[in-house]
């Protein structure tokens, strides 16, 4: 029997698809015996109640007064270091390249090799910070002295090697959903309280960042509720929010848009979608897409970054170019005005969800890594997963 792991993870643990999928992968992984620890300066939003085999070490940060700014990176890596030494850990999965996978390099030259270290790029650590000239060369460091590393999708990887002219093996292994939390609930009464008159019900869920484009979003609904009634659920809080109120203030579209912050727990709110909105100008995978799609809803976006991998164009959404808000309407108002034609995709999007990016899948694949990086055999078969 091939032994358990201990393994340290680290990532940013507020609001956002990176730290979301590192503290579910934990979860899952402790559900498999592995002892994990997260190393990070709060509890991940997504970690919650107690689960068997995951601990938590906070990062604190000195706060000594020769410091103009608190050296969080310096801690982050003391304390790497700290813990696997006390726990013993067999490796160090960070997520984020900066400063994660420095630190991590920093923890392995005060404990010694026999750390292994393995880094998961999940987009913005390549698509924008990497753009930084004052930024690529740390980047590039802490990508090639990691002992492994992971993307999320097939265009992260190809943007990486671009910028980075970075030459050692990348994994592709893509985002996941628990399949025990993402299905299609019946949630008629909550829909109702959106949308009382049976409205269509679209969706947008984001950090309101601007490589989202929350203005196409506003400007994509707006055509659609001039062709039908229709309400628009955005979810998350950002810079851009307070533009996106006064662009909604502007178009009369105030008594059609509900502003429902941040949340937790998202996947009873998406069930009552009907479709997903999501026209980034940037995205490296869209996790979002992915969590609506393994609820039933499709996804209207844009041909951005890894989305392509995600959604099947005309199979479990419609992708237009970036920009392109009368497409995007147009290809809402074709799904929403034809119930079979809806329910066709709605299926393949259940269907695509549970087959290609279900937990079980993608779990035993970082267990491989795991593994392979630390030079173990190990027999992890990939299973087949189905709806």
């Amino acid at each position: 029997m091939t032994r358990k792991l201990k393994i340290g993870i680290t990532c940013y643990p507020s609001l956002g698809g990176s730290g979301v999928v590192a503290t579910e992968l934990g979860k899952l992984l402790a559900e498999k015996g592995h002892e994990i620890h997260f190393i990070t300066h709060s509890i991940p939003f997504r970690l919650g109640k107690f689960h068997k085999n995951i601990y938590y070490h906070e990062v604190e940060v000195n706060d000594y007064y020769v410091f103009r700014y608190p050296p969080y990176d310096l801690a982050l890596a003391s304390k790497m270091a700290q813990v696997v030494q006390m726990q013993d850990l067999d490796l160090l999965h960070v997520h984020y390249a900066v400063p994660h996978a420095i630190c991590a390099h920093l923890a392995k030259q005060m404990v010694g090799d026999r750390l292994k270290t393995v880094t998961t790029l999940h987009g913005t650590d390549i698509t924008v910070l990497a753009q930084d000239e004052s930024l690529k060369d740390l980047i590039r460091l802490g990508i090639n002295t990691s002992d492994a590393v992971t993307a999320v999708s097939a265009d992260l990887i190809r943007e990486t090697r671009d910028l980075l002219d970075i030459a050692n093996p990348i994994d592709l292994t893509y985002n996941f959903v628990d399949k025990r939390i993402y299905y299609p609930r019946e949630c008629q009464s909550l829909k109702s309280d959106y949308a009382p008159k049976g409205e269509k019900l679209l969706m947008h869920i984001s950090n309101f960042r601007p490589v989202k484009r929350i203005s196409d979003v506003i400007d994509t609904f707006a055509r659609v509720a001039d062709v039908m009634p229709a309400k628009l659920l955005l979810v998350g809080e950002g810079p851009e929010l307070i533009k996106a109120q006064f662009r909604i203030n502007q178009l009369g579209l105030d008594d059609r848009v509900h502003f429902l912050g941040k949340q937790d727990d998202v996947a009873q709110l998406i069930s009552i979608a009907d479709l997903m909105l999501l026209p980034s100008e940037k995205e490296s995978f869209g996790l979002v897409a992915l969590e609506a799609m393994a609820c039933g809803v499709p996804t209207i976006g844009s041909l951005a970054g890894g989305i392509p991998e995600l959604v099947s164009h005309g199979e479990t959404g419609y992708l237009s170019a970036i920009g392109d808000t009368e497409s995007m309407a147009a290809n809402a108002v074709r799904l929403l005005s034809d119930d079979k034609l809806f329910k066709q995709f709605r299926d393949a999007c259940i269907r695509r969800a549970q087959s290609k990016f279900c937990n079980d899948r993608i779990t035993a694949e970082y267990e491989r890594i795991y593994y392979r990086t630390l030079g173990i055999e190990a027999d992890i078969p990939i299973p087949v997963c189905s709806e």
